[in-house]
């Protein structure tokens, strides 16, 4: 089994790996500016990557906390590393992070179609809560709203 080392997206010269993975894998990425101004909100915007045993970067995760919520904005991995537990780890990671900074809940939006990230979320106890219409663009199409309450705390191991 591959391990995945996570690492906080803190500085500027780590948004263009963060940037390729985004655009291999969103119709409407965010760009370097979008990414510039998350990192002027530490404490409460936050973005990890998972680089491969050859220090690649495979993929990402960015969210925000707010107060006792996580909200996942983003998560990608490289196409041709896709379904080998990136994402898996990514999200292992970030709700276990976020318990340890106070978050009791998470949420996400995925779009309806995105079949393979819905049975991600699921595995992780997220369950859906709400539809978002015409909430993505290139194409248009509505998004699930997921939550998922009840994340780890540290204190009590699980």
């Amino acid at each position: 089994m591959t391990r995945w080392a996570i690492e906080q997206v803190t500085s500027p010269d780590q948004i263009d790996a963060v940037l390729a993975i985004e655009e291999a894998s969103f119709t409407n990425p965010w760009t370097r500016v979008m990414y510039l101004a998350e990192l002027e909100n530490p404490g409460v915007s936050f973005c990890f990557t998972a680089s491969d045993p050859a220090g690649r970067a495979v993929g990402f995760c960015s969210l925000w906390r707010v107060l006792d919520e996580l909200h996942i904005n983003n998560i990608a991995v490289l196409p041709d590393v896709r379904r080998s537990g990136v994402a898996t780890a990514l999200l292992n990671y970030v709700l276990a992070y976020g318990a340890t900074l106070g978050a009791r809940r998470a949420t996400l939006e995925v779009r309806r179609s995105n079949e393979a990230a819905r049975l991600l979320y699921e595995r992780f106890g997220f369950t859906v809560a709400g539809v978002r219409r015409a909430y993505y663009t290139k194409p248009v199409e509505d998004a699930l709203v997921l939550w998922r309450d009840d994340l780890p705390r540290a204190d009590r191991g699980s």
